[in-house]
């Protein structure tokens, strides 16, 4: 596993980015359309390289949350692919829920993020 240090302006770079970070953290092309706010078919698009995230569009704004979410997880375990994909679907306390079901079903990636910045 690696770190994304590279600030994303590009909207190809960052369609990549999130499909890998869902690849490496064992997830589903349908979650991260969950994440996005996206259909399914549009993930399938974007992974073929037929489509890209539109530039300051939610879903946008949605992958550059998931990027940060991404490299603060990498942070907190020293990119150990193991304990990043333990933590996301183990309960967690402070969250009062699995942080991977807070991001996919109950659309609270901002919060997990944000708990994340906090316990750094």
């Amino acid at each position: 596993m690696h770190k994304i240090v590279t600030p994303i302006t590009d909207a190809r770079y960052l369609t990549q980015a999130v499909l890998q970070i869902i690849s490496l953290l064992g997830m589903y092309q349908a979650e991260l359309a969950r994440i996005l706010g996206m259909q399914c078919s549009d993930i399938g698009e974007m992974a073929s390289a037929k489509k890209v995230i539109q530039i300051n569009s939610h879903a946008w704004h949605q992958a550059s949350m998931f990027v940060r979410f991404y490299n603060r997880l990498y942070d907190r375990f020293d990119g150990d692919e193991a304990m990043m994909c333990h933590w996301l679907r183990r309960y967690e306390h402070n969250l009062s829920g699995s942080p991977f079901y807070l991001i996919v079903d109950e659309h609270k990636l901002a919060q997990v993020v944000s708990y994340m910045e906090v316990m750094r």
